[in-house]
């Protein structure tokens, strides 16, 4: 940890918190032990995993490793949702892992995942594309990344992909340009609201926090009224201010200060989260260690603290 200096001038440890990580269990490309490790070395003492529609991370012998790396590993989770036809994040913390109402709507959740990835292949491998659904179909929380991340690597589609492109395209390009709504291979995922997600958290005792909403103003053009108007409906705890995004063309933004205020406005606490999926050099690691974004150890103890009440 960095040192920093406090009102009196004396030194002390800068903290770090990441509070929204994911893993191989779903989309991220470190196992839970590496993410342990990882943030061990960038000195975060406290991380929440938060993989899409799964908590399959959380085993006791992963919360055993944390504590003996000094590191506190809070629960979470992401629930991917639909709001409008706009895809919406639900964040849930400190909820009860054992419950088993919980555990079974997340199942639920994550089959309609599995039902899409078969349906949507079915579309891709009409108009050309090759894609591996054994492979696809062994992760737990497949999601649309994967399967654009799996088209643009076979080296099968290679020449499709370049007659189309004219260039390999990355995974959110494809998604853009095949998968999205009016595109030839959409294909209508069944998922829950966010008040539906809410509820699920609610009942197994966490707390709920509305995810990213940055992302929402930059990639579906949401107004800070139709925020509030999700806000009234799902009724969260709390907002991820602290979110440092990046667009599609690698463009960064930092409305932390924005969205920090907007939280104060309408009584909500704040977290910090990195969405770390992978190192790729571009966007925030766990820990925001490639950044200059860095919270006050007074404002982390007030996140951990709402956040665990």
């Amino acid at each position: 940890m960095t040192m920093m200096k406090d009102s009196k001038g004396e030194n002390k440890m800068q903290k770090r918190i990441d509070l929204h990580i994911h893993t191989t269990m779903s989309d991220g490309f470190l196992t839970p032990k590496e993410v342990i490790d990882e943030a061990e070395k960038n000195g975060v003492s406290v991380i929440a995993i938060a993989d899409h529609d799964t908590t399959e991370a959380y085993t006791n012998d992963l919360f055993e490793y944390a504590r003996q790396k000094n590191i506190k590993l809070i629960n979470a989770v992401e629930i991917s949702t639909k709001n409008k036809k706009v895809g919406i994040h639900v964040l849930g913390y400190c909820f009860d892992l054992k419950d088993e109402n919980f555990k079974s709507k997340l199942n639920k959740i994550r089959n309609a995942r599995h039902d899409y990835l078969h349906n949507v292949a079915k579309k891709l491998e009409e108009i050309g594309y090759y894609i591996n659904v054994e492979e696809l179909d062994k992760i737990d929380a497949v999601t649309k990344a994967h399967i654009a991340l799996d088209a643009t690597t076979n080296p099968r589609n290679k020449e499709k992909l370049l007659a189309e492109f004219g260039h390999i395209p990355n995974k959110g390009e494809f998604i853009e340009t095949i998968m999205n709504e009016n595109c030839p291979a959409y294909v209508k995922k069944e998922t829950v609201t966010p008040k539906e997600a809410a509820d699920i958290i609610r009942e197994a005792k966490g707390k709920v926090v509305l995810a990213h909403p940055v992302a929402y103003q930059h990639e579906d053009n949401l107004t800070d009224e139709e925020i509030l108007e999700l806000l009234k409906e799902m009724k969260p705890d709390g907002l991820e201010a602290n979110y440092l995004y990046v667009d599609r063309n690698d463009n960064k933004f930092d409305e932390t200060e924005k969205w920090n205020k907007f939280a104060e406005e309408n009584n909500l606490f704040v977290t910090a989260g990195t969405d770390f999926h992978n190192k790729d050099g571009i966007r925030p690691e766990i820990g925001f260690v490639n950044t200059n974004f860095v919270l006050s150890n007074e404002k982390i103890d007030e996140i951990l603290k709402n956040l665990q009440d």
